[in-house]
């Protein structure tokens, strides 16, 4: 670790097994446009570059400040001189000048800008430069990643076990790595006709599911077995949620072009897709924006965001130019056709996507957001993203590029569009989620932290993997099934990274405090239960499928049949007064208790301030703080809104 000048500066309260590598006492950080600046030391470890104001850094480390940035959350470094051109660091360039000013600019859209005032600085402000890009470029390698990194037998210190055994959202969290949790969470939502099955607990069946999945009571392991090879990725379809009412929701890969069924693969096919269960509806993809349209919007957004970007007067045009919020609407569109679908009909809904681990992620949890009262509760949806994007195989390290050496095209901020998703909700229906805008900042940005299992793997195999030490091979039991040495049937391997919902090993008490909303619901909600009988199947086929497009069903036969279904007898498509959703929903055009269906005109769907406009500080003034510091700010604004007011008004 390098020593401070003078030993001025207490050593820095790192995490386990983190080093500083290289530092500049004296630093200045700039606190936006006119708004200063602060003396303290910059600090470039071999996981983070931090900032700490003043001669004393605190009693603990902190991974997630607006001081400190992980590396991978970095996106471009920019060292800037008087008598030099601004130059781009990686760890391949050369730096010529003693930079005089550091600009970081990182991809939760902060910026954070660091000054080196002429006192004998310059040697220390060119080595933290160059280390910073080198240490970004190290942490990016998936074979570097891990070193340095906290090893399961790294014990946590004493007083970060203790908030960790106080934070009631951690401890109720669903990690759906046990058969314990399968089971808990099925039996919550009163699935009659299903079961947890076990036959991927080796992840010989489909490497990127998970060991557990809820398939049809009636269909054995050993049928199941003839259905994977007939999708994507061998990625069958499996329950994800169930809604009191009757209906189903389902996800899946799609069908594989070169599936050729026999007749017993079909029987299981069937049984699978239908079950008897009434009818069955398609609903892919094809109507939400590709992988590629989701990065290209992000990064126009990401650049739009930066000071002096666009003029004042253009920069709402530029807004709806960078289709972001255009993608927004169409993801919540099309999980309000799907909830409405499932909550006013009592039928099947499976989702369907080529790979089933991007837009099926996003779909499956929306859905749930707006019919599960529970899921809108602070552990609920910590358990959600748990199943739908952590189990289900959604590939963070590739679609957030967090790694080096993956194809920038293989880069898709899905799970960033999901949370803009859910921060809509959040702003149009708040007495109904039981957390806060800060959560979901917390969320975001931890989502570039490599350093929990959460975002740090592409699957649970992988995961699975990363557990040190390794155990020698599993061994059989006539009873007890596969086990590992040592352990037991259901229970999860140990993780060499916590995983993201352990928020006390990077926020304050202060800090969780602010991720509850005393304004929502009292605490974890049940299923929602409906206050009048669902509708009755209206088919009689139960070998009826459709598929759901632009808000209508129309017939739609499975890959294996000879001819085409009959149209529905008594539903067709949406139309007249009732529009889509009132089509969906039968009858009525009211939704039942506990669904949520958003606006998505033009108006309600709203640019998120808060996380997008960081990098412009005079733009945070008076919205929605949330420290006691912030609401004294947004007081004297009022205040001063009312005063220009007053003076404005005729005596």
């Amino acid at each position: 670790m390098s020593g401070a000048p003078g030993g001025r500066r207490p050593p820095f309260p790192g995490l386990p097994g983190e080093r500083v590598l290289e530092e500049a006492a004296g630093a200045r950080r700039r606190r936006g446009n006119g708004g200063g600046s602060v003396p303290g030391t910059l600090l470039c470890t071999n996981r983070r570059l931090a900032f700490v104001p003043g001669q004393a850094p605190g009693p603990r480390g902190l991974l997630r400040s607006e001081d400190e940035v992980a590396l991978p959350c970095i996106h471009k470094l920019v060292a800037a001189s008087s008598f030099s051109k601004p130059k781009v660091l990686t760890a391949a360039s050369t730096l010529k000048f003693i930079p005089e000013e550091l600009a970081v600019f990182c991809r939760d859209f902060r910026l954070l800008r660091f000054s080196f005032p002429e006192n004998g600085l310059a040697p220390q402000a060119f080595r933290v430069a160059n280390a910073i890009a080198q240490a970004r470029e190290a942490a990016a390698r998936l074979g570097d990643a891990a070193d340095g990194w906290a090893s399961p037998g790294e014990a946590i210190p004493e007083e970060e076990e203790e908030e960790e055994e106080e934070d009631e959202g951690s401890s109720t969290t669903l990690l759906f790595e046990s058969l314990r949790d399968w089971e808990e969470e099925l039996q919550r939502l009163g699935a009659a006709g299903w079961r947890v099955s076990a036959v991927n607990e080796r992840f010989d069946m489909a490497p990127s599911l998970p060991q557990y999945l809820w398939v049809p009571s009636g269909l054995l392991d050993h049928d199941l077995k003839r259905t994977f090879g007939h999708f994507q990725e061998r990625r069958v379809p499996r329950l994800c949620w169930h809604h009191p009412g009757g209906g189903d929701l389902l996800r899946a890969a799609s069908f594989h072009p070169a599936s050729e069924p026999g007749s017993e693969d079909v029987r299981c096919l069937e049984e699978l897709l239908l079950g008897g269960r009434g009818p069955c509806v398609l609903a892919d993809t094809a109507e939400l924006p590709t992988l590629a349209d989701i990065q290209l919007a992000h990064l126009r957004l990401r650049a739009l965001c930066l000071p002096g970007a666009v003029a004042e007067d253009k920069w709402l045009s530029a807004l709806e130019g960078t289709r972001w919020l255009d993608h927004v609407r169409s993801c919540l569109r099309k999980a309000a056709e799907v909830a409405s679908l499932l909550a006013g009909k009592r039928c099947s809904v499976i989702l369907q996507e080529a790979s089933d681990r991007d837009l099926n992620c996003l779909l499956a949890s929306l859905v749930q957001l707006l019919g599960d009262p529970h899921a809108r509760s602070l552990p609920g949806f910590q358990s959600l993203v748990q199943r739908e994007w952590v189990a289900a195989g959604h590939p963070f390290p590739r679609r957030l590029g967090l790694l080096c050496q993956d194809s920038p095209r293989e880069e898709a901020p899905v799970f960033l569009l999901f949370l803009d998703c859910t921060w809509q909700l959040l702003w149009q229906f708040p007495a109904h989620f039981g957390f806060t805008e800060a959560f979901l900042l917390a969320l975001h940005d931890s989502s570039f932290s490599p350093d929990c299992s959460t975002f740090r793997f592409s699957c649970q195999r992988q995961r699975g993997r990363s557990s040190l030490p390794r155990l020698p091979s599993q061994t059989y039991r006539p009873m007890g099934g596969w086990q590992e040495p040592g352990g037991h049937r259901g229970h999860p391997k140990p993780c060499s990274f916590p995983p993201v919902w352990a928020w006390g090993r990077r926020y304050s008490r202060q800090q969780r405090e602010q991720f509850r909303n005393p304004a929502g619901p009292p605490g974890p909600a049940g299923p929602p239960t409906p206050s009048t009988p669902a509708e009755p199947r209206l088919w009689g086929e139960p070998r009826l499928v459709l598929a759901l497009a632009k808000g209508s069903l129309c017939p739609h036969p499975l890959p294996w049949w000879s001819r085409p279904p009959q149209r529905p007898p008594l539903w067709g498509s949406p139309s007249g007064s009732q529009g889509t959703l009132g089509g969906l929903l039968g009858t009525s055009c009211q939704p039942p208790p506990g669904l949520l269906l958003p606006c998505t005109a033009g108006p309600c769907v709203r640019l998120w301030h808060r996380c997008y406009l960081r990098a412009l500080p005079q733009e945070q003034r008076g919205r929605l703080a949330p420290s006691l510091a912030g609401l004294t700010e947004e007081l004297q604004l009022l205040q001063e809104r009312l005063r220009a007011c007053n003076l404005r008004r005729p005596h």
